[in-house]
């Protein structure tokens, strides 16, 4: 069977892997470089974590929200010429947590996604000879005191329950492990069993490489639609012309929208914009990835230097970056290593802005679409994409195969927005 992958981030790459190993054609559909600075999946945090379970949505959150606004270094912003337009999603968005027993759910299907992520991330990079990308040294949540740990006590519960392992560090425990950060953090969740990547742009570039070298076919241009008769499809329109094939998978991230609505779904899913900063190493050292809980970003040791990734912005895609958030990130990182203390935005640091693609309900879509089951989705990840990118290759794999998948997809069908 040919199948095409449209999109060669995270997603798209595992699923040509998985795809591959079933014995099928595979061609990949990318107008850009693999893993280069366009993609959510270059300028992630690199985080691979079993506790990222925690959709953003909470209860209260619309309490939050107009003092998250009103602080120009607070960790969510909206362009307001854009809030007519996202008022449909911002609504559906906060009514996605407005509940516990909401949150326990989203929670629930998060971590049957994230449960074994390092240990499959581990496992793909050594099968395609990069076992250098991916560390398996722990991840630190660390808190100035144990009454800011305590404050989330919802989400370490949610985590506990779904089988997350973490162990709490006091003040002298933390900075043994740590000892470039600031003394103003006293405590920790260290979550033994998390991971991270030190080059997520390397990383899916070699998948991609990896594919090819199996077999796979590249092409470079845009998916523009799907030629079907009736429900079965016979071939991917592209800037370069069409493919004949008869299966494809949707994986292009934030531009899967467009592609998922000419296959029949209307997805409720934006931008929410990130932005890293990367701090060479003659700058600043940095032992183990962290999250500090005042700055909600994720400080991750990366083969380029100390990457510090976070901020929500949301705006429209084609919207240009607003460098000031990467200030802020410059800030926290300030606060959180004393080494850092004067620090200029200048000194050769890379800044970078990209697109989660983020579905009101926290919650990726994987499953066939409406307009014909020749055509499977696999996108909307939001802030799980790089973690959740081998399980959900493997899904869409046991998808098109027909096979029993090993979790429920119900739940994260196309069908729950019609």
């Amino acid at each position: 069977m040919h199948v095409v992958v449209i999109g060669a981030g995270i997603v798209g790459a595992a699923t040509a892997l998985e795809l591959l190993k079933d014995g099928h054609q595979v061609t990949i559909v990318e107008p850009e470089q693999p893993g280069g600075r366009h993609a959510a999946s270059y300028g992630n945090s690199g985080w691979l974590s079993p506790a990222s379970i925690i959709p953003m949505s909470m209860p209260g959150l619309w309490r939050k929200v107009p003092g998250y606004l009103a602080d120009p270094s607070g960790p969510l912003t909206i362009r307001w010429r854009h809030l007519v337009r996202l008022a449909p999603w911002l609504l559906r968005f906060v009514l996605a947590g407005s509940t516990e027993a909401k949150v326990e759910r989203t929670a629930r299907i998060l971590a049957s996604l994230l449960h074994d992520a390092p240990s499959r991330h581990a496992a793909l990079a050594e099968k395609i000879g990069r076992s250098d990308l991916i560390q398996r040294r722990g991840l630190l949540y660390v808190y100035q005191d144990r009454a800011a740990f305590e404050a989330e006590t919802f989400a370490w519960r949610l985590r506990r329950d779904n089988g997350v392992s973490y162990r709490e560090l006091s003040s002298a425990e933390l900075h043994a492990l740590e000892p470039d950060l600031s003394s103003r953090y006293s405590f920790a969740a260290f979550v033994e069993d998390g991971g991270h990547c030190v080059d997520p742009g390397g990383y899916v570039a070699a998948m991609v490489d990896h594919a090819v070298g199996l077999g796979a076919q590249r092409i470079n241009a845009r998916a523009t639609g799907f030629d079907l008769t009736g429900n079965r499809l016979s071939g991917i329109r592209t800037e370069a012309g069409t493919v004949t094939c008869d299966k494809a998978v949707i994986a292009a991230g934030i531009h899967s929208k467009k592609l998922s609505a000419l296959a029949g779904d209307t997805i409720p899913m934006q931008s929410e914009r990130g932005y890293h900063v990367v701090i060479p190493y003659h700058l600043a050292k940095g032992e183990m990835p962290i999250m500090p809980s005042d700055g909600k970003m994720g400080n991750n040791p990366s083969l380029a230097g100390l990457r510090i990734a976070g901020q929500v912005e949301l705006a429209s895609v084609e919207e240009s970056p607003d460098w000031t958030r990467a200030e802020i990130l410059l800030k926290h990182a300030r606060g959180t290593y004393p080494a850092l203390s004067d620090l200029s935005e200048g000194k050769n640091i890379d800044r970078w802005m990209g697109h989660r693609p983020s579905t009101a309900d926290g919650l990726p879509v994987i499953g066939f679409s409406k307009s014909s089951e020749d055509i499977v989705h696999a996108f909307g990840h939001g802030h799980v994409g790089l973690a959740a990118g081998p399980v959900s290759g493997a899904l869409v794999a046991d998808l098109i195969a027909r096979r029993e998948c090993a979790i429920d997809l119900s739940a994260l069908s196309a069908a729950r927005f019609r």
